[in-house]
């Protein structure tokens, strides 16, 4: 095995001035915990690697859910090379230098080599284009991590020669499974040097966000604090040994990445559905997440008009007097104008007629071009023009006579705008 395969603070003799959270790192599949959609027994990644025949792979995951210690402990069952990059600071020099280095492994003692490569996306398309022709000849099984969406990220050439596998937050049971661990491992964890209730244990599982190393590293900063308690940590106790410091910790949320387009999706929708409660939850996400609060009164602004339209007029007056109001006042007061906002858009009647009526015209400009003005509706400011016919003719004829029939605005029979209903009857779409 690699002699460069981790720098993992020396984890195999127990380095006890390494952060708990590295200490206990899992050394095989079976002190793994979670992830059992991918890992359980019988599914294709596990008997990879219990088989040493792990093809190239990306991990796609939130942090602390188990994607570098997955790839320690391939590091650690393989009889292959393994040789690790992190993306962060490493360029196409260092990309050549490891390929060198696995051609040369192959060469001399015909053994394969692992490439994991950390926060994977952080690599350009240059990065990623030096590495494609080595992990598709094979020599380089590439182990990629990333938090990113690989769709996005990735280059389609490269994501067509790996396989791809999504990691999930740790659910609540397997963050009290790895919080167990450390309290009683008395080789790399805490050794019963701290207890906790049950109480308190449920509580640091449940504020970790599907994190274990924030777990961890919550832990020890409760063993750290409550040094030379005799009895187990209650709740209260736990609390105050942390400082509240879970409750301070900023909430999981990437301003450019996939989760903020996750929950901007999800308050849209929210409010789409006419659910104030959900559209409520999404919105302090994005607040407590640090979104811009004026980005969130853009989307308010638009989903006025596209979603609500004439079905309720006053919603985008609202949602312009949010902007104004989060312009004008500033957090963290404003969150409250567009707490108010937010439900009245979400429990406002809804209509996409306008949007719809936009977007029908415009397609039918592309299918029929630039169709001739009717002579009725041109001004006639010359006497050429009046003799030619400018502002001649029947007024009904508004649109060009190729499309006379043609509806792209269709009333909806609720909220205001079925007051337009009895003015506009239907035409016939063609």
């Amino acid at each position: 095995m690699s002699s460069d395969l981790f720098d993992f603070a020396q984890n195999s003799s127990g380095d006890m001035r390494s952060p708990l959270s590295h200490r206990m790192r899992p050394r095989a599949l079976d002190d793994f915990f979670g992830q059992e959609r991918i890992l359980a027994a019988g599914k294709p990644l596990r008997q990879w690697i219990e088989t040493d025949r792990v093809p190239s792979l990306i991990l796609w995951g939130p942090p602390g859910c188990g994607k570098t210690t997955l790839a320690q402990v391939i590091a650690d069952r393989t009889r292959s090379g393994f040789v690790s990059l992190s993306a962060v600071f490493s360029g196409v020099k260092d990309i050549k230098e490891a390929v060198e280095k696995a051609k040369l492994n192959r060469k001399m003692r015909g053994q394969k080599t692992l490439l994991f490569v950390d926060e994977i996306h952080r690599f350009n398309k240059s990065q990623q284009d030096a590495l494609l022709p080595h992990v598709e000849d094979g020599t380089v099984t590439l182990i990629g991590a990333t938090t990113e969406n690989p769709s996005f990220e990735l280059n389609s050439a490269l994501l067509s020669r790996v396989r791809v596998f999504r990691f999930e937050r740790l659910t609540v049971p397997a963050l009290k499974q790895v919080i167990e661990a450390a309290l009683t491992n008395s080789e790399r964890g805490l050794g019963g040097v701290l207890a906790l209730t049950a109480e308190a244990l449920d509580w640091l599982a449940a504020t970790s966000e599907g994190d274990a190393r924030r777990a961890l590293t919550a832990l020890e900063n409760a063993a750290l604090s409550a040094e030379g308690s005799d009895h187990a940590l209650g709740l209260d106790q736990l609390k105050a040994a942390l400082d509240s410091a879970n409750n301070r910790q900023p909430i999981p949320y990437d301003k450019s990445g996939e989760e903020h387009y996750n929950v901007v999706s999800a308050f849209i929708k929210c409010m789409r559905a006419s659910d104030p409660d959900a559209a409520i939850y999404y919105l302090a996400r994005m607040l407590e997440g640090g979104e811009d609060p004026l980005f969130i009164a853009r989307r308010m602004v638009i989903f006025a008009s596209e979603d609500i339209g004439n079905a309720d007029p006053r919603a985008l007056q609202m949602a312009l007097a949010a902007q104004q109001s989060v312009d004008f006042v500033g957090m963290p007061e404003s969150r409250i104008m567009l707490s108010q906002v937010v439900l009245y858009l979400t429990m406002a009647p809804k209509s996409r007629s306008a949007y719809d009526a936009i977007g029908r015209a415009i397609d039918e400009i592309h299918k029929t071009g630039a169709l001739p003005v009717p002579l009725s509706l041109r001004n006639a400011v010359t006497s050429l023009m009046k003799r030619e016919g400018y502002g001649q003719g029947s007024q009904e004829l508004r649109l060009p006579t190729e499309i006379s029939a043609a509806q792209f605005y269709t009333p909806i029979s609720s909220g205001f705008e079925k007051n337009y209903c009895i003015n506009y009857p239907a035409k016939s779409l063609e």
